[in-house]
Formats: C-alpha cells, sequence, structure tokens
C-alpha cells in the first residue's frame, strides 16, 4: 500500500512539473520576449503620445509659453497620471474660441452703436426720417401739423418750423399702420 501511495504522489508531482515547467518554458521562450518587448514599447510610445496631446492641446488653450512646457511637463513626469490631471486644471476654451466670440461681442457692440433703424414690427431696415415702414406700413412717427416732417416720441416743439406739438406722439404700436390712423381719426371726431 505503502508503494501506491508513493507511486500515486510521484505520478501527481510529475504532473505538477509538468503543468508548471510548461509555464516556466513559455517565460524563458523566445516568443515571451518578443511579447514583452512589444508590449514595453506600445506603453512608452502611449506615454510619449500622452504627453504629445498635453503639449499640443496646451498650445491650443495656454498663451503663456512657460505654463505650456509646464503643462508638458506634467504630462510626462507621472506617466499616464500627469494627463488626467492636466484635463482638470486646463482652461474650457480654446485660445481661438475666446477671440472668436471677442469679435462677435465686439462686432455686435459696433451694430448697436450705429445709428441703425429697424421697423419694430417686420424688423426691417428704415431711414429715421420715415413715417411709415415702407415693408408692413406700420406708423413709425407722427408727422408735424404744419411742415409734416417726422416728430421724435419725445419733442415738444417741430424743430424745423416751431411749430408746438400739440398732441404727444403714440408709441409704435404692432399693428398700427398707415390705414389705421383715418380710423381713429373717425373714432374721435364720433
Amino acid at each position: 500500500m505503502n508503494a501506491f501511495i508513493i507511486a500515486q504522489t510521484t505520478t501527481t508531482a510529475e504532473t505538477d512539473d509538468d503543468l508548471f515547467g510548461g509555464v516556466s518554458d513559455f517565460f524563458e521562450s523566445g516568443t515571451w520576449l518578443v511579447i514583452r518587448n512589444l508590449s514595453l514599447f506600445f506603453i512608452v510610445v502611449f506615454w510619449l503620445a500622452t504627453a504629445f496631446w498635453v503639449y499640443k492641446d496646451a498650445r491650443r488653450r495656454v498663451d503663456d509659453p512657460w505654463l505650456v512646457g509646464m503643462a508638458t511637463i506634467l504630462g510626462l513626469v507621472p506617466p499616464f497620471l500627469g494627463p488626467i490631471i492636466y484635463m482638470f486644471f486646463r482652461p474650457p476654451e480654446y485660445l481661438d474660441d475666446v477671440r472668436e466670440r471677442d469679435l462677435e461681442i465686439k462686432e455686435m457692440e459696433e451694430r448697436l452703436a450705429r445709428d441703425e433703424v429697424h421697423c419694430p414690427v417686420c424688423r426691417a431696415d428704415v431711414d429715421p426720417a420715415f413715417l411709415v415702414c415702407p415693408v408692413c406700413t406700420t406708423k413709425l412717427k407722427q408727422a408735424c401739423t404744419t411742415c409734416k416732417a417726422p416728430l421724435e416720441a419725445v419733442w415738444r416743439i417741430c424743430p424745423h418750423c416751431e411749430t408746438p406739438v400739440v398732441d404727444t406722439p403714440t408709441v409704435v404700436q404692432e399693428l398700427d399702420t398707415w390705414e389705421a390712423e383715418p380710423r381713429r381719426r373717425r373714432q374721435a371726431a364720433e
């Protein structure tokens, strides 16, 4: 019986040696060396690629060259943690987007500063001297009773003929057209 147990133990030990011997043989083979070297190569290339990405992204987001250099070093030194840290602290916008937004704001301010008059109803460009919008016929200004020159809403006297403004000009309302004026006169007369 002892011989049987010893024979069985020896067979088990040989099977274990064969199992671990195969694993050991694999790690000592040329295939393992190629896999290990290629893996290390790809890890190094990926590490350098992330550092290069940090450099390119920082150049697009940061105006100061020293800060770009510091961000690049941060992308290199903690190998894969640096780009993640950079992503948390990088500026939220590209420099080109900031410049474009500033130009748009400047253009809007200049457009608002110009004395362009628009119809309040149809938004068509109208001349400051117009009494009525030529597109939608909305009444824009009141005319002087004497010289028929257009009057601003706050004027109390016509600057052209010195005639006092009798009734205060009405504020332009939607659907206040040249056709509505005779109706108002008729209603006021009745």
